[in-house]
Order: C-alpha cells, then sequence, then structure tokens
C-alpha cells in the first residue's frame, strides 16, 4: 500500500531569485538545514542539475547521532522546480512560486516507515521554517 505524500509549505518576503540562491548554495544550506537548535549541517554537497547528486550530512552537535541526507536530482527548473529522488527511493518535489514580492515553497515528500507522519511533517516544517528565518536575516 502506498502511504499518501506529505506537503510543507512557507512564505518567504523575498523575491524568487534571493530564495533559489539562499536554498541551493551549498554555503547557505549548511547554515538553515536542520530541524532543532541541537542539529546542524556541518558539509553539504550540491550538483543542481539533472542526474546531479546531493549530499547534506546533518549531525546532531553534541555528535551522538547524525546521517547522511543524500540523492539525486530528476528534474532542475531554475527559480521553479526542484524534483529528486533520496537514496531510499522516496521522492520528493519542491515548488517555488512568486508572490508579489515574496516566494511561495511547496514541499511534497513520500514519508518513510520508522517515524509517524505528523512527526515527519513537524520536521519537515521545522526545517523550512529555519530557511525561511534564515533567508529574511539574509536580505
Amino acid at each position: 500500500m502506498k502511504t499518501k505524500k506529505i506537503t510543507v509549505e512557507t512564505l518567504v518576503p523575498l523575491p524568487v531569485e534571493k530564495v533559489w540562491q539562499l536554498w541551493t548554495g551549498t554555503e547557505h544550506i549548511k547554515k538553515w538545514n536542520f530541524a532543532t537548535p541541537e542539529w546542524h549541517t556541518p558539509s553539504a554537497e550540491n550538483d543542481l542539475k539533472e542526474s546531479g547528486k546531493f549530499n547534506y550530512r546533518m549531525e546532531a552537535k553534541d555528535g551522538s547521532q547524525g546521517f547522511d541526507f543524500s540523492g539525486e536530482y530528476q528534474e532542475v527548473e531554475p527559480h521553479r522546480l526542484i524534483r529528486y529522488r533520496m537514496d531510499d527511493g522516496r521522492e520528493v518535489s519542491i515548488h517555488f512560486k512568486p508572490v508579489e514580492n515574496a516566494t511561495f515553497i511547496e514541499e511534497t515528500f513520500d514519508p518513510e516507515q520508522e517515524n509517524s507522519i505528523q512527526q515527519q511533517r513537524d520536521g519537515w516544517q521545522a526545517i523550512l521554517e529555519n530557511f525561511r528565518k534564515y533567508a529574511e536575516s539574509n536580505d
């Protein structure tokens, strides 16, 4: 049985070109890609093109745990869409939609089996909110 996809979203008060740069640049990814302040992303590799690979190392700051968040891009439309498949086979799509002087981001992903749907939605939403806050501080 296929599990229903999960969607998270936010509105970033910046133009889509700036949002895209902050979302895709490895120096930026390391500064916003975590769900709680106890975690961080010490390294990020991002070959942003169709069939390009990415790998973000996510770790607890105390060193107690960590994992690689990695996969391959299926589709990249600058300032509009990123679709990728994670190494575990789950698929993700991220839509960037200009709204006046802001950008609406909608991220949809296949859930994994280990954590509840609500935990996954909350975690991905927290990362998205970290991105929004980081973007606002880099205006």
